[in-house]
C-alpha cells in the first residue's frame, strides 16, 4: 500500500471552554455596534427629530435634491406643503425631507450680523467693493 494511514489527534488548545472560543465573535460584534450601529441610529433619530420638527419658513432638500421652503406644516401629519419656485407649490412626504438648510429666525439672525460685521471692517462699504478698487488703482498706478 502506497498511502499510509492518518490517525486523528486531539485538539490542541481547550476546546473544552465554550467561553474561550466565542470571546473572538463576542469581540467583532462589539466593535462592529459601537462604530457602526451605534452612530447610525443616532443619526437617524437626530434626522427623525428634525424632520418632525420642520415649520413654515424652514429652508429644506428633499430626497430629489430639490430646494424648497416649507409653506405650511401641519404637526402630526406625514406630509407638508413647500415651494419650489414663486407661486409653485407641491405637497411632499415628511421623511422625504434630507436636509434642513436654515430655519426662519436663524437665518435673520445669521444675514444681519454677517452685513453688520463686513460694515464695520470696511468703514461702511462692501469688502468686494474695496478690493475691486483696489485693483484697478493699483493697475491704474494710482496710490491709495
Amino acid at each position: 500500500m502506497l498511502i499510509s494511514e492518518a490517525w486523528a489527534q486531539t485538539a490542541g488548545f481547550g476546546s473544552d471552554n465554550i467561553f474561550v472560543s466565542l470571546m473572538p465573535l463576542i469581540l467583532i460584534f462589539a466593535v462592529f455596534y459601537f462604530l457602526l450601529i451605534r452612530p447610525q441610529q443616532k443619526r437617524q433619530k437626530a434626522h427623525r427629530a428634525s424632520v418632525t420638527a420642520t415649520k413654515k419658513g424652514d429652508k429644506i432638500i428633499t430626497g430629489g435634491g430639490i430646494y424648497a421652503t416649507v409653506v405650511k406644516a401641519v404637526e402630526g401629519s406625514d406630509d407638508v406643503t413647500v415651494e419650489i419656485a414663486d407661486g409653485v407649490r407641491i405637497r411632499v412626504a415628511r421623511m422625504t425631507i434630507q436636509d434642513i438648510l436654515t430655519k426662519p429666525s436663524e437665518a435673520k439672525s445669521d444675514s444681519a450680523k454677517a452685513g453688520d460685521k463686513s460694515k464695520k471692517q470696511s468703514g461702511g462699504k462692501d469688502k468686494a467693493v474695496q478690493r475691486e478698487g483696489g485693483l484697478f488703482n493699483k493697475l491704474a498706478g494710482k496710490k491709495q
